[in-house]
């Protein structure tokens, strides 16, 4: 053997170490990451409303947090809503994702996996709402009448606890699937007579009247997900971090009192709820309380209420388990590295906070 042969060959050992080592050191970094929002504004504006991930978005929150590692964000805002983000993520169009817990917990029941990341909402009044001249004054008197409702996405869920609250079910009425942009103007034209939205607005133009209020209560309202693929987190621990240290920091902003009108003025600007209809629902709350991002006991027992309400509903096939699904590491680093511990308050499974 020549020492030629023998240096080659000692070069090529070299290699080969080197190419064992270094991906435990060092993390590749995807040129692009996409993030799909289960929702648009009106007429498909690219903008979102109503959580923290909209207000990111607005802020620019994580393009500046992954600026340095030179890695673009692609935001995708789905009029399909969650069903249609299901489907992105399905074909592998997507990284991260806001969801509501209906499609959240029927793409887990499908198979499609995801990790459970962050905490996009909670609380709030729940509206039903009905033509300006209805002379119903009960929801019993609209039994075999027409209801809207996006079927697939969180609201239909909710529906469905509103109704079970009033001892009925989709069953007495004919429910009929459309989205927010179309229920408002079948409201106007009297082709719905009944819709889970803010009244305010509507009732303003003369359109719609509210024909039930449900003040807060954690039996009927929901709690918002951000999730990220397996793969992606699997892959891409450091950035996955950063995404949520930069959302960790954009809701922080959204819940100061001093950005109130602001944080109204974000949302409103997607065109679906008009600034009034914000600033008169989220009357009573503080942005901290509803805009709390924690995986905390309240959040797993509201998220396990709607699995169990899922399937008594018959609105998945397959039993779905939290066990492994939530992952709260990233956050809880985010927490610590911005000195956000105890920022926001834990709550219990009941919705209290806990002492």
């Amino acid at each position: 053997m020549t020492k030629t042969t023998h240096f080659g060959r000692l070069l090529g050992l070299v290699a080969l170490t080197l190419s064992l080592v270094l991906p435990v050191h060092a993390e590749d970094k995807p040129a692009v990451i996409r993030i799909a929002f289960s929702g648009a504004g009106t007429g498909g504006r690219p903008l979102g409303s109503g959580t923290t991930l909209a207000i990111a978005h607005q802020l620019g929150a994580i393009e500046k947090e992954l600026k340095a590692d030179n890695i673009k964000v692609v935001w995708n805002f789905l009029p399909g809503a969650g069903p249609a983000t299901n489907e992105a993520l399905a074909s592998g169009l997507v990284d991260f994702a806001y969801h509501g817990d209906l499609p959240l917990i029927v793409g887990r029941s499908t198979g499609l996996k995801h990790k459970i990341i962050f905490g996009l909402g909670r609380f709030g009044a729940t509206y039903l709402v009905v033509p300006s001249d209805s002379q119903a004054t009960t929801l019993a008197e609209l039994k075999g009448k027409r209801l809207g409702v996006f079927k697939g996405t969180a609201n239909q869920l909710t529906l469905n606890r509103v109704l079970e609250k009033y001892d009925l079910s989709e069953k007495d009425f004919k429910v009929i699937s459309m989205n927010n942009d179309t229920a408002k103007a079948a409201l106007a034209t009297k082709d719905i007579d009944g819709y889970l939205t803010t009244p305010f607005d509507l009732q303003a133009r003369g359109i719609a009247k509210p024909l039930l209020e449900i003040k807060r209560d954690p039996k009927v309202t929901s709690v918002g997900t951000f999730w990220v693929t397996e793969d992606f987190e699997k892959k891409y621990p450091q950035v996955t971090q950063k995404v949520v240290t930069a959302l960790t920091r954009a809701t922080q902003w959204a819940s100061e009192e001093k950005n109130r009108d602001q944080v109204f003025k974000y949302w409103a600007a997607a065109g679906a709820t008009p600034y009034a209809d914000f600033v008169k629902s989220w009357s009573g709350y503080t942005l901290k309380e509803r805009n709390n991002p924690l995986l905390d006991e309240y959040y797993v027992a509201s998220l396990n209420k709607a699995i169990d309400e899922a399937q008594r509903f018959r609105l998945i096939r397959r039993p779905v388990s939290v066990d492994g699904w939530i992952e709260p590491k990233y956050l809880n680093a985010a927490l610590k590295e911005l000195k956000l511990e105890g920022y926001w308050d834990q709550y219990d499974a009941n919705g209290n906070i806990k002492k």
